[in-house]
């Protein structure tokens, strides 16, 4: 897309966040860039790494913006009404000095929304000061998220939500992720969105059994780290397996040859951001279930030695129903207070390992996994979480939390399964993982229907298919 007189165009994605936890909008940049053929800025907070390929593109620029200092996080309760009103005060007038002074002058402007607040306000006003347009990527609303704190009959949450409401219809153009938020929009706000599904990119596929091993040397030293003591992955003080390279927890290479163990644990990855809106609890209790139903029906009575049971599998018996080591990603508040429950924890059969992956190494796990879990439940209901997204590019079923529209993207028995209590998904682990790693039909039947529908939707055929004509029709109508 050429701007005025044939000159290259120009756009800037907005994220008041970090960066390299928001992957729509690294992937926006990625197709602006490649697909629209446009120069790109990007405004956003440092912490978490970017994508090698959006930082390797020449025409992608990113400009890092300053955190809000962390001291003010741990004032008294008091003082959190003036935080409420001094922290936006303060990231609008940085936000504006990035968007009127430090980048050239953008042909549009394309906008993560949450947050709202100030971010909406800046925008607009730094596109009427610089004469371009500005699209807004709906993601959720920044209202329903503020209320899991304040509550929804809070004055703030109230404020927040005519803001969000007025400068949205001020935009040029809309994005959304579901259908049912496009229904909300349009019904509620007066606001016409184009539906952008997320779909992975192609860095997100099926792992190789040699991109496993290399990824399982690598990780290597933090799966066997226990969280506690001692569990039926480290094996207590026993020890498990070496410390070559040549063996994993789940791989053995012999000369150029790599396998799977037959006798390993079953590997279930959640991502998490660790927030209020993700009731880790749920996996929590599953985790117990799994590990007290195993051993009712094996006959096991509590007094069985742990450790005596570990150093049975370390010589390679296989039981019925499998170890499960669950991979927790991400970064967020409440990931102390939930390492410590699992410290707290004695379970048999179930080990966790908390950890945070590079951009690189986070695809390669995901694929390496043999089932995904999703505890979003969305504060407003109409937004989809990513993460399944992306487990679905990787070939990786998942079971979610069941709200009123996960099944635009989760299809029952298709390529997942829903849940609502931690019983039913302690139901559905039993049930998936009966037979491991050979005899459970139900999972490889999951695992092939994920493969078969993932294989066709990636990210940058939904974006030429639904952002760019949006992108272009804004461009030109601005340019004209």
């Amino acid at each position: 897309m050429s701007g005025q007189n044939g000159k290259r165009g120009r756009a800037c994605v907005v994220v008041l966040g970090d960066l390299g936890r928001s992957p729509r909008m690294q992937y926006h940049a990625l197709s602006l860039a490649r697909q629209a053929s446009l120069e790109v800025d990007i405004i956003a907070y440092g912490g978490s790494e970017p994508h090698i390929a959006v930082l390797s593109h020449p025409s992608i620029h990113i400009h890092t913006m300053t955190q809000w200092p962390k001291i003010f996080q741990g004032l008294p309760r008091i003082f959190r009404p003036i935080m409420l009103l001094l922290k936006p005060i303060i990231q609008f007038f940085m936000l504006l000095w990035f968007l009127c002074l430090k980048i050239p002058s953008p042909d549009v402007f394309i906008m993560q929304n949450p947050p709202s607040v100030p971010t909406l306000v800046a925008v607009r006003w730094a596109s009427s000061l610089r004469n371009s347009a500005f699209i807004i990527d709906w993601h959720n609303f920044g209202y329903t998220l503020l209320s899991l704190s304040l509550g929804r009959n809070s004055r703030f949450v109230s404020v927040y939500r005519w803001i969000e409401n007025h400068y949205g219809k001020m935009a040029d153009g809309s994005l959304c992720v579901t259908k049912a938020m496009q229904h909300e929009l349009a019904q509620n706000w007066g606001i016409n969105a184009t539906v952008l599904y997320d779909q992975p990119p192609e860095f997100f596929h099926p792992t190789s059994l040699e991109e496993k091993h290399k990824l399982f040397c690598r990780l290597d030293k933090d799966l066997r780290q226990p969280l506690g003591s001692g569990d039926c992955v480290s094996g207590g003080s026993l020890g498990m397996g070496n410390y070559e390279l040549n063996e994993t927890l789940f791989t053995t290479q012999v000369d150029t040859d790599i396998f799977l163990k037959p006798n390993r644990a079953a590997l279930v990855v959640s991502s998490t951001s660790w927030t209020p809106d993700e009731d880790f609890s749920i996996l929590l209790e599953a985790a117990v279930m799994y590990d007290r139903r195993v051993a009712a029906v094996l006959n096991e009575d509590d007094s069985t030695n742990e450790e005596f049971l570990w150093k049975e599998i370390s010589d390679g018996k296989q039981y019925v129903y499998p170890r499960l080591l669950f991979i927790i990603t991400g970064k967020g508040p409440e990931k102390e207070k939930y390492e410590e429950k699992i410290r707290r924890l004695h379970l048999k059969r179930v080990a966790f390992r908390t950890m945070w992956l590079s951009a690189e190494d986070y695809p390669l796990l995901l694929g390496s996994a043999d089932l995904g879990v999703c505890l979003h439940t969305s504060s407003s209901g109409l937004d989809l979480p990513m993460k399944v997204v992306d487990m679905f590019g990787c070939g990786l079923p998942a079971c979610a939390v069941s709200y009123s529209c996960i099944e635009e993207l989760v299809k029952v028995k298709k390529n997942g399964l829903l849940f609502s209590t931690s019983s039913e998904l302690a139901d559905e682990l039993m049930m998936l993982f009966k037979g491991f790693p050979d005899g459970c039909d139900a999972l490889k039947s999951l695992r092939n229907g994920t493969l078969e529908m993932g294989s066709s939707a990636r990210w940058a055929t939904e974006w030429e298919e639904h952002a760019k004509p949006l992108v272009s029709k804004v461009l030109s109508r601005n340019l004209n």
